[in-house]
């Protein structure tokens, strides 16, 4: 399904992302070094974690940020939970959203852009209904307007709705609007990084199944089902 596009989001939205990708990556390429080495020293290779994510007309692409976990598994070399292997530079990584940096790189290529919906886990997609679905008629942000609307802090449902108000009409004003709140939520406020109570967010598969919104057996037939989206 198409949507009409509007002037600057036609022609003016793309090479504003080029330019501003570049030259982020030039002027802040200390930073980035930094926080490499940092990464490499506290919690080991590889520096950057890749994960394939769905993007504009639900392409694939793989979605690059600093690793904030490490590697450590239990006795039987099953990886540990989450929490266990998330400390305490990778929670500061997160916080500070300083971990998303090396997605820069995604929206110089084309895979995102500096303002949209969050591109979220294959898995995370075959759970959603066609309407909620219609967000990935739109290029995946790095930040959008569920990110400066609680983020994490609001419900799956709320955020997948922010996220079809935005694609319902992008301007200029509005992405300029997203982006200062996002440097006030990630560097002023710093709220909504994490789920009440946990350390790293449910998946909405695991969300849907934990509040009863889904049975056992359609949880592990959408399973299989981004498995398979995966080996295409």
């Amino acid at each position: 399904m198409g949507r009409e596009q509007g002037f600057y989001e036609r022609y003016v939205k793309r090479p504003v992302d080029i330019i501003c990708s570049l030259s982020a990556i030039i002027c802040f390429s200390w930073l980035y070094i930094i926080i490499a080495v940092m990464v490499r020293v506290k919690i080991g290779p590889p520096v950057i974690f890749k994960q394939p994510r769905p993007g504009k007309g639900e392409k694939i692409f793989y979605l690059y940020k600093f690793r904030s976990m490490s590697e450590e598994v239990d006795r039987e070399g099953n990886l540990l939970p989450d929490s266990q292997r998330l400390g305490k530079f990778g929670k500061m990584l997160r916080a500070t959203s300083l971990d998303e940096l090396p997605e820069v790189f995604n929206i110089l290529k084309g895979d995102m852009s500096f303002v949209g919906p969050r591109p979220q886990l294959v898995k995370d997609m075959v759970f959603m209904t066609d309407r909620q679905r219609q967000r990935h008629l739109d290029s995946p942000g790095l930040s959008g307007l569920a990110q400066v609307n609680g983020r994490n802090g609001i419900s799956w449902e709320e955020k997948l709705e922010w996220d079809l108000k935005y694609i319902e009409k992008v301007t200029f004003l509005g992405d300029m609007k997203i982006i200062l709140a996002t440097v006030v939520c990630a560097f002023v406020r710093r709220d909504g990084i994490t789920m009440d109570g946990m350390d790293t967010a449910l998946d909405y598969g695991d969300y849907l199944l934990k509040e009863g919104k889904v049975s056992q057996e359609e949880y592990n037939r959408k399973q299989e089902e981004a498995k398979e989206l995966l080996r295409i």
